[in-house]
């Protein structure tokens, strides 16, 4: 089955080709054109982000079939994100899809952001499959999950305050760092020192036992206050661009600490061998290594951290793609009334409780 998929969540206007079943899916094409503008105000713009999509959606389909070497014809479904995201982006996506899929006959399926960042590692490495743990992080999101199967998931912990991502952005804004932060603190952290700056590591201490209600959860708005403090400090001191690295080796330790720490515990909690990290912060090659080095101490050297390569790391079509071809084997299909929200559970929960 060759499948469409397009994604429009945000600020990434996105369509791919994915061929074949859910045991041998191969990505055909990839195309992302990325809105920089938002840039200039530190973070995307609704209003902006919906009209850029209008205007870029067809180019990018038309150009994700040439790199397939296909045809519309040669379609066999469509893919969208309908949930979550900016309304007015989803809708851009969620309509051109409608209008396509009428026009070509072919069944829609809407695909939730979300569990398309579950599958994207999978078009990477095809072991990255469940059984499995899965920290979703990105600038919107901060998820950890246990999956028993595709499909088939446990909602384990989440952000109470600010995602992983947006931290890392309130923070780079706080060093005089372009927007989006993430990749220009990892940059900086290199150059720092470890010792300079050690910030707590938020919502995690020895004391905390599986049943706890902040065993599996993370907090971030206190350690942005504590870079905060800490900024305003050097500042007084007249010694930021001294203390610029060094900052920022402090702040990503302490978020990448309490992350791994927190996706190790749900993964010694379930017996699983497996993490999988999906969403922009999971390219972040100081997380992975950490991962790595926290799995393999509690689970042996035969544990596994699977990472998205950068392409699908951030969003884009297709993981949408991907997710589609699952749920269309299972046999799903969207009508005419599909529609767009800013907010959806993930589907397939089966329950929220964290004892497995």
């Amino acid at each position: 089955m060759r499948v469409l998929g397009i994604e429009s969540s945000c600020d990434e206007t996105s369509a791919a080709i994915v061929d074949g079943d859910g045991a041998s899916a191969t990505l055909r094409s990839l195309a992302i054109l990325s809105q920089d503008v938002h840039a200039i105000f530190g973070g995307v713009v609704p209003e902006i982000a919906s009209r850029a999509h209008l205007t870029a959606i067809g180019p990018v389909v038309s150009h994700a079939l040439r790199e397939a070497q296909l045809e519309l014809s040669d379609i066999d479904a469509i893919a969208v994100t309908n949930a979550p995201g900016l309304v007015g982006a989803l809708l851009v996506g969620v309509s051109y899809a409608k209008g396509l899929a009428a026009t070509l006959g072919v069944p829609l399926v809407g695909v939730h952001h979300m569990e398309g960042h579950l599958f994207a590692t999978s078009l990477d490495d095809a072991h990255a499959e469940p059984p499995f743990t899965a920290l979703l992080v990105s600038g919107g999101h901060t998820l950890l999950l246990d999956a028993a199967a595709w499909g088939e998931y446990r909602l384990l912990g989440a952000t109470r305050d600010d995602a992983a991502g947006e931290a890392f952005d309130k923070v780079a804004k706080l060093l005089g760092l372009p927007y989006p932060g993430g990749r220009h603190i990892e940059r900086l952290a290199i150059e720092g020192d470890p010792k300079r700056h050690r910030f707590s590591r938020p919502m995690l201490h020895g004391g905390q036992r599986l049943g706890d209600d902040d065993f599996f959860d993370v907090s971030f708005s206190g350690l942005k206050t504590a870079v905060l403090l800490a900024v305003r400090a050097a500042e007084a001191a007249g010694t930021l661009e001294a203390e610029r690295a060094h900052i920022a080796r402090g702040f990503q330790d302490a978020l990448i600490d309490t992350l791994a720490a927190k996706t190790v515990r749900a993964a010694q909690a379930f017996g699983r061998n497996k993490i999988v990290l999906g969403g922009g912060v999971a390219c972040n090659r100081a997380l992975v290594a950490e991962m790595q080095r926290q799995l393999t101490r509690a689970r042996g050297k035969t544990a596994t951290v699977f990472a998205p390569s950068l392409r699908l790391a951030t969003d884009n079509a297709a993981m949408i793609a991907r997710a589609g071809l699952f749920r269309l084997e299972r046999g799903e299909r969207a009508t005419a009334g599909l529609n767009a929200f800013a907010s959806q559970p993930l589907p397939g929960l089966v329950t929220a409780a964290t004892n497995p």
